[in-house]
């Protein structure tokens, strides 16, 4: 699978998943623009991806601010010369019962997760569209495609990309643009890290219990690596994906065992 010449943009690349789909555009041949809201993250990454061979540059973002968002596509523009790719993984997650998630909790999952992954895709596609050829993949979650206890507010954020996904997906086809989403259960990342941390603090269970309860939700046996996430986007990517578009790609357990 080869993306040489091509630019891709990722954001929420300084850590976990977004790491690793950088590193997995870059392993394929396609410069890559990493964007997050911490600098220092996104340069250790930049430098990084450099040191192997990769073209690659850091820019600051913040996905739910319309005049980063377009800072972030000039930067991109300039850095690139084009952006074929754009994968949308910045998000947030959150977990509470109902009763106790609070409308800051709601809107902050909804703004980032929801309108981070809009602003983004609304800056990018009208390029890709203008060239004919293009790639928007959306890092979703299970959890858009079903509900569970005391995630709401994310699963609503999740459910509202899927359907975004499907949607634009609808306006591109026959342009030569694809727009996906990769949908995976619990990752090994320090987001998972920090809800099984609160799981264990509300319910009192042990770290390990929390997360035996969270993988049942899922119906995982283990966390599923942020490298099998990567390689679901790299698939996604490549020109012999013109043909996938609006859909949801579920991974609900890794290949490798822990």
């Amino acid at each position: 699978m080869t993306l040489a010449g091509r630019g891709a943009v990722v954001t929420g690349a300084g850590r976990g998943i977004g790491l690793a789909v950088a590193r997995a555009l870059a392993g394929a041949g396609a410069a890559v623009v990493v964007a997050a809201r911490t600098r220092g993250a996104i340069e250790a990454v930049a430098t990084e991806l450099r040191a192997v061979g990769a073209r690659a540059w850091a820019v600051s973002c913040d996905v739910t601010d319309l005049a980063s968002v377009q800072a972030l596509a000039r930067a991109a523009d300039t850095h690139l010369g084009h952006v074929d790719i754009l994968v949308n993984n910045a998000g947030v997650s959150h977990s509470a019962p109902l009763q106790k998630t609070t409308l800051a909790d709601w809107n902050r999952m909804l703004t980032v997760n929801a309108t981070g992954t809009f602003l983004c895709t609304q800056a990018f596609l009208p390029t890709m569209v203008e060239r004919r050829w293009g790639r928007v993949v959306n890092i979703a979650s299970v959890a858009g495609l079903g509900g569970g206890k005391y995630i709401t507010a994310y699963s609503a954020s999740k459910h509202a990309v899927v359907g975004f996904t499907r949607s634009a997906a609808a306006e591109v086809a026959g342009t030569g643009v694809t727009v996906n989403a990769v949908c995976p259960g619990y990752v090994d990342t320090d987001m998972t890290r920090e809800s099984v941390a609160r799981i264990a603090a509300k319910t009192r269970m042990s770290p390990e219990a929390a997360l035996s309860a969270a993988l049942e939700t899922t119906g995982q046996r283990y966390l599923i690596s942020p490298e099998d996430v990567a390689h679901a986007v790299l698939t996604l990517c490549v020109d012999a994906a013109r043909a996938t578009n609006g859909q949801t790609v579920v991974i609900a357990e890794g290949d490798a065992h822990p």
